[in-house]
């Protein structure tokens, strides 16, 4: 080791490795040299960095994000406020500025903290009959002006949609609210975006996590659906990178409406794919090609996942799913044959059990060791359902996070009775499942030390606990957020832990989420963040 010469070094610090059988590993200095950790000691280094004391984990790695939704986000009307009328307000605002062809775009509004889904009527007139289209925080649905209704031929009549629905009032007249995939109807207004666009967007978002102590994410989405921005969407994924302008590394789902019949020989089990056989794993540490995306069903504050009873506040409403239940066991287990790994987004109960079904299925008739297919949200699960993913090997994906920001409406959604079964955390760890550390951002604000801080703390934002008996320690919650996530992405031999050999991507805090008093997680700074050894923010 004496004839070794560092890249840099970073010393005097209190190193939170997670290394060891209990991640309680320490030390005080990390080396690095061509872009990986080579030791944990003091060794001679072209360039030294003293950092005072203070904390170094490894960089933090967000299991499910929308990358390119959260960077153009950045540029639209933020509508979390908590009236109506400050909505309307917001509306007007930047509708006064347009000139009357140009659409007023807004996302984050929360029906559950308005009171209501903004209004068709009063959207016209706050926007001067301009087009508007408001998104909803959970991204499942949306509000659009009469404008826009008047394009789709929508104005006065709704249409029937498969797995999504045109709401409408008492007296069948379309309010604007557009649920589920009943949004794809906009999609020949609205998208594809430019790949210039979503170039900006990519590197907008990229540079806000960097100051976030975010090294690595997992894009839950691209290339079809609700949920994409372009057919081509993994173009301005390359492009941003070739540019320089990809700030940290990526992981990229694919939609699963991307997915066709491919003309593959017979004997090589290829039922559905992308062209040229793309599937899971294509690509390097940089970014790569993930699991194919399915959704199952919808949002929970939104009322539109599949549960197996009531709402606790819409008696004989129980959402739906996003699809005949047989086509999308199908369609699982295809992908599965294929050899993509699946992320299924399964919020409602009901849901749950339609997606771990196909998952068993899948792996009795083609099985395949350690594929690690994921649920994503997994956010009402019964008991029976964590047993289930544990003795599957299924990974729960849930998000912490949504407690802190959303949480009064989840609570009015179950019940107290059920409430114990929303996001888990401490019952998924009994049960020998790995739990990663994921935000949905932009659905809520996606720091990762929010996360930590509601996975720890499980408080409502309006001061209530919630299921409190599923809380993590401040060292499960941090090992959430980089092991954990990790694990997800079948990349726990590279990242994640702050060892010899692992890539050198770390964030330096100002205190250690795992000892610091818990209601001070949140309070944490982010100093200084490392990817690949360079010094990105700080």
């Amino acid at each position: 080791m004496s004839a070794l010469r560092a890249d840099l070094l970073l010393t005097n610090a209190r190193v939170r490795t997670l290394g060891g059988p209990d991640h309680e590993l320490v030390a005080s200095s990390v080396a690095i040299l061509g872009g990986r950790v080579v030791a944990l000691d003091d060794v001679p280094a072209h360039r030294v960095l003293d950092l005072d004391g203070a904390v170094v984990v490894p960089g933090f790695h967000d299991a499910h994000n929308h990358m390119a939704w959260y960077g153009l986000s950045l540029t639209e009307v933020d509508l979390r406020l908590a009236r109506l009328e400050a909505v309307y307000d917001a509306v007007a605002e930047r509708a006064a500025g347009l000139g009357p062809d140009e659409w007023v775009v807004g996302a984050g509004y929360d029906e559950n903290k308005l009171g209501g889904h903004p209004d068709r009527d009063a959207l016209d007139r706050a926007a001067g009959g301009r087009r508007v289209w408001l998104k909803h925080t959970s991204g499942h649905m949306c509000v659009v002006s009469s404008a826009v209704l008047a394009d789709l031929g929508l104005a006065e009549h709704p249409v029937e949609v498969d797995g999504g629905r045109v709401v409408t009032d008492a007296a069948g007249r379309p309010t604007g609210l557009l649920q589920e995939q009943a949004q794809a109807l906009l999609s020949d207004l609205v998208l594809p975006y430019p790949l210039a666009t979503l170039v900006d967007a990519i590197e907008r978002a990229g540079r806000a996590y960097l100051g976030q102590g975010l090294t690595s994410v997992v894009e839950a989405g691209v290339g079809g659906g609700w949920i994409g921005k372009s057919p081509v969407e993994v173009a301005a994924y390359q492009q941003a990178r070739e540019e320089g302008r990809l700030p940290v590394r990526v992981e990229l789902m694919v939609a699963a409406d991307v997915l066709h019949p491919v003309a593959a020989h017979a004997s090589d089990g290829l039922p559905l794919g992308i062209d040229l056989g793309i599937r899971t794993g294509l690509g390097d540490d940089r970014l790569r090609l993930g699991p194919v995306k399915v959704f199952s069903d919808g949002s929970l504050i939104g009322h539109t996942c599949a549960l197996t009873d009531d709402f606790a506040d819409t008696p004989g409403a129980r959402g739906y799913l996003q699809g005949d239940a047989g086509a999308l066991r199908s369609r699982i287990v295809d992908a599965h044959r294929g050899g993509w790994r699946v992320a299924a987004h399964a919020i409602g109960d009901a849901a749950i059990d339609l997606v771990l079904d196909a998952y068993e299925e899948a792996q009795r008739r083609w099985p395949r060791p350690d594929v690690r297919h994921r649920v994503e949200h997994f956010g009402v699960a019964r008991p029976d359902q964590v047993a289930r993913a544990a003795d599957l090997g299924v990974v729960p994906v849930p998000q912490g996070r949504f407690i802190g920001e959303i949480g009064e409406g989840m609570l009015r959604a179950l019940g107290p009775e059920r409430a114990g079964w929303a996001y888990r955390g401490r019952s998924l760890l009994d049960a020998g499942i790995i739990v990663p550390g994921s935000s949905d951002r932009p659905v809520v604000d996606g720091r990762p030390l929010l996360g930590m801080h509601d996975l720890v703390n499980r408080t409502t934002e309006g001061g209530r606990p919630f299921a409190q008996e599923e809380a993590l320690t401040g060292l499960e919650a941090l090992v959430a957020w980089t092991t954990g996530s990790a694990y997800a992405s079948h990349q726990e031999r590279e990242r994640g832990a702050v060892l010899p050999g692992r890539l050198a991507d770390l964030a330096v805090l100002s205190e250690d989420p795992a000892t610091v008093d818990p209601a001070r997680i949140k309070e944490i700074e982010v100093l200084r963040t490392v990817l690949g050894g360079e010094l990105v923010h700080g």
